[in-house]
C-alpha cells in the first residue's frame, strides 16, 4: 500500500512529482527482485539523481509479507536564519540638538510647499452668507476640538494603561500657562482680536480692558494648554515611551541650577522681530502700526527657550513634541482657516499684524499659524522644566538659580 504525503500545488511540483513517480517505479522493481533474493528486509531510503536535485525521496519498509509501505517524501532545506532575522540597527538615537534640526526640517518640508501653493492663489474669493448667523453657537461647539481629546485621553487612553501622569508638575505647568493666555485677551484682545459674529457664541461677555470678550476666549485658552500639555505627556510616556528619559531624580543630582541661558534662542527672537518690522514697514500692505502680535508670539515662545534649552533639551521626548506640533497645527487649520475666520466667528485686526496674509484661507494673518508653534514649543519647555524641578527636591529658588557642588565622582 503506497501512502503519499504532498500534493502538487503548482506545475513544476507537478513536474517534480512525475519524476518522483518514474524513480518508485524502478525503485518498486528492485525491491520486488530483492524479495525474491531474499536479500532485502527492513526499512531502505533510495534517492536517485533527477529526484535528489529536487528534494524528493522514497522510503519503503518490507517485511516477511512484502512491501508493507512506500511513501514518496518531499524535504524543504531550511533558510539561515539570517534571512528572517535583520541585524541590529548600525546607528544610535540622534543627539538632541539633532533631533531639534530634524523637527524644524520636518515643518519646514510641509510648511514651504503649502506656502509655494497658497501663493499660487492670485483672485481669492470672499464666502458670502445670506444668513446674519450662518453658525449659531458655532465658536461654542468648535470648543470640542480641544476638550473631546482631552476627555478621551484623560478617561481613557491613560487609564487603559495604567499611566500615572506626573500630575503635580502638569498642574502647575497649566497654572503658569493658562493666566499667560488670560493675559493675552485680557491686555491685547482690544488691539489683537475682534468678534463680528456674536451669534457663533452664548453671548456671555468676559472682562478684558477696552472691550469684553466673549467667555469662549477663556475656556478656549485653558482647554487649549491642556490638551497640548495631555496630549504631549502621553505621547511620551506611552506611544513613544522608548525615546524618554526615564530617570529624573538621578539625572536632577548633577545639575548646578535649571535656568541656563541660550544665546542662540535670544538670537533667533532678535531676527525674527527685526524681520516682521522690516516686513511691515517696507512690504506690507498695511505699513501702518506695528506687528504687536506677532512680537507677543515670539516673546511667548521663546522666553521659555532662551532660559531652559540648554537644560530640557535632553529631557524632551523630541518625537512626541513633533507629533504634537503636527496634530495641533492640524486641528489650528481646521478651525480658523475653514471656520472661525470665513463665519466670523473671531478675527485679527490687521494694523497689528505683520502684514503677510494668506488669502486663499480667507486673509488669515501668518500668526494666527505662528501662534501653534510657538505655543506647543513653550508649553513643553515649561513642562519639562518643572518636571525636574520636581524631581530635585529642592526648593524653588535653589533649584532655578542656586548653584551646588557636584559629587566628586564627577
Amino acid at each position: 500500500m503506497a501512502r503519499f504525503r504532498s500534493h502538487p500545488q503548482t506545475v513544476t511540483e507537478s513536474y517534480q512529482y512525475v519524476i518522483g513517480l518514474l524513480t518508485g517505479l524502478q525503485l518498486l522493481g528492485h525491491a520486488l527482485s530483492g524479495m525474491v533474493f531474499g536479500k532485502l528486509l527492513g526499512s531502505h531510503v533510495f534517492q536517485f539523481p533527477e529526484a535528489a536535485r529536487m528534494a524528493l525521496e522514497w522510503r519503503f519498509r518490507t517485511g516477511s509479507k512484502g512491501v508493507e509501505s512506500l511513501e514518496l517524501h518531499r524535504s524543504i532545506a531550511p533558510k539561515p536564519e539570517a534571512e528572517f532575522m535583520p541585524g541590529p540597527r548600525s546607528h544610535a538615537s540622534p543627539s538632541p540638538s539633532v533631533s531639534a534640526g530634524i523637527v524644524i526640517a520636518m515643518l519646514v518640508m510641509v510648511v514651504a510647499p503649502a506656502a509655494v501653493t497658497l501663493h499660487t492663489v492670485q483672485f481669492p474669493f470672499k464666502l458670502v452668507s445670506m444668513n446674519p448667523n450662518p453658525s449659531p453657537h458655532g465658536y461654542t461647539w468648535s470648543l470640542s476640538l480641544f476638550i473631546i481629546p482631552i476627555l478621551v485621553i484623560a478617561v481613557w487612553f491613560l487609564p487603559s494603561e495604567g499611566l500615572e501622569i506626573p500630575q503635580r508638575a502638569f498642574w502647575r505647568t497649566i497654572g503658569i500657562l493658562a493666566p499667560v493666555g488670560f493675559l493675552l485677551d485680557f491686555v491685547f484682545a482690544r488691539w489683537f482680536f475682534c468678534f463680528p459674529n456674536r451669534g457663533a457664541t452664548l453671548g456671555i461677555p468676559a472682562p478684558a480692558l477696552g472691550h469684553p470678550v466673549p467667555i469662549e476666549e477663556y475656556i478656549f485658552y485653558l482647554s487649549g494648554f491642556v490638551m497640548i500639555l495631555l496630549l504631549y505627556v502621553w505621547l511620551s510616556e506611552y506611544w513613544l515611551a522608548a525615546y524618554s528619559v526615564p530617570d529624573y531624580v538621578g539625572e536632577t543630582r548633577t545639575m548646578r541650577r535649571l535656568l541656563r541661558f541660550h544665546p542662540t534662542s535670544l538670537l533667533v527672537g532678535l531676527v525674527l522681530v527685526a524681520l516682521s518690522i522690516l516686513f511691515k514697514k517696507w512690504i506690507s500692505p498695511v505699513p501702518d502700526g506695528w506687528p504687536g502680535y506677532f512680537i507677543v508670539l515670539v516673546l511667548g515662545g521663546l522666553v521659555p527657550s532662551i532660559s531652559f534649552f540648554p537644560t530640557t533639551c535632553r529631557f524632551i521626548n523630541w518625537r512626541a513634541l513633533s507629533l504634537t506640533l503636527f496634530l495641533v497645527l492640524l486641528i489650528s487649520l481646521l478651525w480658523e482657516a475653514t471656520l472661525a475666520l470665513p463665519y466670523g466667528w473671531w478675527n485679527y485686526q490687521h494694523r497689528q499684524m505683520m502684514g503677510l496674509f494668506i488669502g486663499a484661507w480667507d486673509d488669515l494673518p501668518i500668526e494666527a499659524v505662528f501662534v501653534w508653534l510657538a505655543v506647543a514649543y513653550g508649553t513643553i519647555i515649561v513642562f519639562e522644566v518643572v518636571k525636574l524641578w520636581q524631581a530635585s527636591g529642592l526648593p524653588a529658588k535653589a533649584a532655578f538659580v542656586g548653584s551646588r557642588e557636584l559629587p566628586a565622582h564627577r
